[in-house]
């Protein structure tokens, strides 16, 4: 099965493109999700990151408050190194699962889409076949995430500065999807490197 990274900046289009490449037939796996799951009560992370960042990142109900980790991590280069560090490899070995088991099904998706916003900072997308970096223009990220709730400009722009630079990520890409254009265009995009991918590969 083939595996292809699907990556981009934050409000870049990202969740958009995954939805359409699993139209058409994509095993999709949310290396964020599992991240979230890794870290809930009970996750594998859950203990060692609490114990890396101190009680002061604990909601009320007892779990990780994900904005309170996010508000330390992306003002300080270290701390979001050490959760990397401890978080990145436990995701990785979910990800080797997940396709392990989509692989051993009598009729497997021809590709298994391997969808996180830390691909290449977390060094994952060298794991893979081919990587797709989703891209728009930084004033589209931030209006897109202030658009969504639940985090400022200012909140955005630290978000957007702590992950890699859109350059090295367009960089690292095999394929690039353009999402600061129409949906219609967008899908026309996702479709071509499908069939790069899939019907022609």
């Amino acid at each position: 099965m083939l595996r292809v990274g699907l990556t981009g900046g934050l409000a870049s289009g990202k969740s958009t493109v995954a939805g359409m490449f699993r139209r058409l037939g994509a095993f999709h796996i949310d290396a964020d999700r599992i991240a979230h799951d890794l870290m809930a009560p009970g996750g594998r992370a859950f203990d060692p990151v609490v114990s890396r960042f101190g009680r002061g990142i604990l909601g009320d109900e007892g779990s990780i408050d994900r904005k309170a980790l996010a508000a330390v991590v992306f003002r300080d280069a270290s701390s979001l190194a050490a959760l990397n560090a401890i978080v990145h490899p436990m995701v990785r070995e979910e990800i080797a699962r997940a396709v392990a088991v989509q692989e051993a099904r009598p009729n497997p998706a021809p590709m298994a889409l391997v969808d996180a916003a830390l691909l290449v900072e977390s060094g994952i997308h060298r794991d893979l076949d081919a990587l797709v970096v989703t891209t728009c223009r930084p004033e589209t990220q931030i209006a897109r995430a202030a658009a969504r709730g639940g985090m400022t400009e200012a909140e955005a722009r630290a978000r957007i500065a702590a992950q890699a630079p859109a350059e090295e990520k367009r960089s690292a890409a095999d394929y690039v999807v353009d999402t600061d254009t129409s949906l219609s265009d967008t899908e026309r995009q996702v479709r071509a490197v499908w069939d790069a991918l899939v019907t022609e590969g």
